[in-house]
């Protein structure tokens, strides 16, 4: 029996790089994606000096184009696609409806919806080569609160991917492919290093709004995947969970 094959996008740091290195441990093949090809490949070296067999393919995730060919590398090289990781993603900037620009508008949509879409659309006709096969997509407690100042549009993109993660668990259950969503919340990993470096007693206040008093780790996030996609989330579809130490319901 080949290994299941894993597709982490944007996997080169951050949560991505966790979620690759917890699925290789756990026996994946994992393919990793980004745009910086020379981190890639340093990453690809690290978990292959843990045993992790992985490869890396450089693509913008907003491209359609990049994506489709890509992924349909990815899938004829392996004959089949078990996982799907639609970690891509970011706030992109902020900016106030008023003053935006429709170039930043699209940005957004593009980096955190149109991402998923594309590669998920891409992998499905692999994915349905697999017994069962697992989508995970990215929102975030700004789909449900609107975000903060100027990140309006960052927390209307991540409310249209919880939504069409359920939609796409509708249309993929016959095919036995399970689609859910994590939520992380503050996360401490490079996402946040500007604001650590320019007004770090901030950051260092977060954490008050976790409800377990402490900043979540990329291997939180992780390990809430590497369940998801196991056999013992056989019967979870459709669903979001939320990886935030309670931080959504506030303190």
């Amino acid at each position: 029996m080949s290994k299941k094959i894993a597709l982490i996008t944007g996997a080169t740091g951050g949560i991505g790089f966790a979620v690759a290195k917890r699925l290789g441990q756990d026996g994946y093949t994992v393919v990793l994606n980004g745009i910086e090809d020379e981190v890639g490949a340093e990453r690809v070296k690290e978990l292959a000096a843990e045993g992790i067999e992985a490869e890396y393919y450089g693509f913008d995730v907003t491209k359609d184009e990049e994506v489709t060919s890509n992924v349909t590398a990815i899938g004829e090289k392996y004959g089949q696609i078990d996982v799907v990781i639609n970690n891509a993603g970011g706030l992109g900037g902020r900016s106030p409806v008023e003053t935006m620009t429709t170039e930043f508008y699209r940005f957004v949509m593009a980096l955190n919806l149109d991402s998923a879409f594309f590669v998920s659309r891409a992998a499905i006709p692999f994915m349905k080569k697999t017994e069962g096969g697992s989508i995970i997509n990215y929102t975030s407690n700004a789909a449900w609160n609107a975000g903060g100042p100027g990140a309006g549009i960052y927390g209307t993109s991540k409310a249209a991917v919880h939504t069409f993660t359920r939609a796409l668990a509708k249309e993929l259950a016959p095919a036995g492919i399970r689609v859910n969503a994590v939520s992380p919340g503050t996360i401490d990993t490079p996402f946040h290093q500007q604001i650590k470096d320019t007004k770090p007693e901030v950051f260092a206040s977060w954490k008050d709004s976790i409800m377990l008093g402490r900043l979540g780790q990329p291997e939180d996030v992780s390990g809430v995947i590497s369940f998801l996609v196991s056999k013992d989330a056989s019967f979870i579809t459709a669903e979001t969970v939320q990886i935030g130490g309670g931080q959504a319901l506030g303190i």
